[in-house]
C-alpha cells in the first residue's frame, strides 16, 4: 500500500532538501508520514480553506511550495491562521509538506518552469550554488575498478558540466594484514598482503553523498573499503538561484511585458523605465528575486522578471536593465504543475488534485 512517505520521497528525489537555503524550513511540516496515502492536494500556500478542501477531497497529504511553519512555535493556541492550520491538520490526520527553496534551486524547478512558459532557449543558472560539490576518493582492486566506476556513475557521480562518467584513476599498491576474525578478499590470515589497486577520484553533488556511499559499499569487494569525501570550492552550474536564457527572436519592451501579463495571468506589472533596447536576453527568478539584479545585469540581460522588488530597486537599475515585477503569487503559481508532473509520472493512478482556493493575499483594484 502506498504511504505518504513514498509520495514525499519522490518529491525529495526530484528536489533534495539539501538544496534549500539556510533560512528555509522545507520538508514535513505536520503529520505522520507512515500512514497510507489517500490523496494529495497541490497548492502554493496552506490556509484553513485549503485544509477544508483536502478534507472534502479525502486527501491526507497537502503539498505546498511555501512552508506553513516558517518560524518556531512557543505554543499552539489558534491565535493565528498558521496555528489554526496546524491544529486542524493534526485533528484530521493530514500531513503538510513543503518544497520551497529546494524547488527553486533545483535544475528543472520553479525558474525553469517560468522560463519554459516564456519560451526561453539556451537556459543556464543565473547564480550557481557554491560549496555544493564533493570529491570522492576510493581505492579498489584493479580487477574491480571498472565495475566500481560504473556503479558510482549510475548513482550520480562523475557529472561535470555537459560531461558525465568523469573520473581520475591512478594505479598503485595497497597493503593490509588480515586478522583471525576477518574475511579478506585476498591474501592469507596473519600475512602481509600487497594488492594492485586503483585510486578512483570522481565528483558528486553534496546531496548525493550518502546514496553514492551506499552504492560503493554494495559493490566494493573489500570487507573494509576506504573512501573519503573532500569539499570543493567549485560552483555547481546544475543548481542555484534564478535562470538566464534568450528569446527565439527579439521583442520590443512593451510587447514583451504584455505577453508576460498573459502568460502569468497578471493583473498589473510594475516595471522600471523602458530602456529603449529590444528584449532578447532574459533573466528570471520567481518569488522575491530582487537580490539577483546584479547577477542579471552582469549576465547582460535586457530584462529581469521577478515576483517582488523594493522601491529603490527600480531606481538602482537605472538604464542597465528593464526590471519587471509580476507578483510573488503569480510568479510561483506554476509550482503545482511541477508537483503534478513529478508525482503523476511515478504514481499514475494516485489521486492528485489541484487546489481551487484563491490563495493570492494581494488584491488589485
Amino acid at each position: 500500500m502506498l504511504k505518504v512517505k513514498d509520495i514525499i520521497r519522490e518529491i525529495e528525489t526530484y528536489a533534495p532538501l539539501s538544496l534549500q537555503e539556510g533560512f528555509d524550513n522545507a520538508g514535513v511540516q505536520v503529520g505522520n508520514v507512515n500512514q497510507p496515502a489517500t490523496g494529495a492536494l497541490l497548492c502554493l500556500d496552506v490556509t484553513e480553506a485549503v485544509i477544508d478542501e483536502a478534507i472534502q477531497m479525502d486527501c491526507n497529504l497537502i503539498i505546498s511550495h511555501h512552508p506553513l511553519a516558517f518560524k518556531p512555535f512557543k505554543s499552539l493556541t489558534g491565535r493565528n491562521y498558521v496555528e489554526r492550520c496546524v491544529m486542524k491538520a493534526c485533528k484530521h490526520d493530514i500531513v503538510i509538506y513543503a518544497a520551497h527553496t529546494n524547488l527553486d534551486n533545483v535544475w528543472g524547478g520553479v525558474n525553469f518552469r517560468m522560463a519554459e512558459l516564456m519560451g526561453l532557449q539556451n537556459i543556464r543558472i543565473l547564480s550557481p550554488q557554491k560549496h555544493a560539490l564533493l570529491k570522492m576518493v576510493t581505492f579498489v582492486p584493479e580487477t574491480f575498478a571498472e565495475a566500481v566506476r560504473n556503479v558510482l556513475f549510475s548513482a550520480g557521480a562523475g557529472h561535470t558540466g555537459s560531461y558525465d562518467s568523469c573520473s581520475f584513476n591512478l594505479k598503485g599498491a595497497g597493503t593490509f594484514r588480515a586478522s583471525e576474525n576477518s574475511k579478506p578478499f585476498a591474501g592469507e590470515i596473519g600475512k602481509l598482503h600487497v594488492e594492485r589497486e586503483e585510486r578512483i577520484e570522481t565528483i558528486i553533488p553534496a546531496y548525493r553523498k550518502h546514496s553514492v556511499a551506499r552504492a560503493l559499499l554494495a559493490v566494493h569487494p573489500y570487507e573494509e573499503p576506504v573512501f573519503d569525501f573532500y569539499p570543493l570550492d567549485n560552483v555547481w552550474n546544475k543548481a542555484g538561484s534564478g535562470i538566464a536564457g534568450e528569446l527565439p527572436e527579439s521583442e520590443d519592451e512593451y510587447s514583451f511585458l504584455l505577453r508576460m501579463k498573459d502568460i502569468f495571468n497578471v493583473a498589473c506589472i510594475k516595471h522600471s523605465a523602458f530602456t529603449g533596447k529590444p528584449v532578447r536576453e532574459v533573466a528570471v527568478c520567481g518569488g522575491g528575486g530582487a537580490f539577483l539584479i546584479p547577477e542579471a545585469i552582469a549576465f547582460g540581460a535586457d530584462v529581469f522578471i521577478t515576483g517582488e522588488a523594493k522601491y529603490n530597486d527600480f531606481y538602482d537599475v537605472e538604464d542597465a536593465i528593464l526590471l519587471a515585477v509580476i507578483g510573488h503569487y503569480e510568479s510561483e503559481a506554476c509550482t503545482k504543475d511541477i508537483f503534478y508532473a513529478v508525482l503523476s509520472k511515478k504514481f499514475p493512478t494516485f489521486a492528485l488534485h489541484f487546489s481551487n482556493v484563491n490563495l493570492n493575499p494581494v488584491k488589485y483594484l
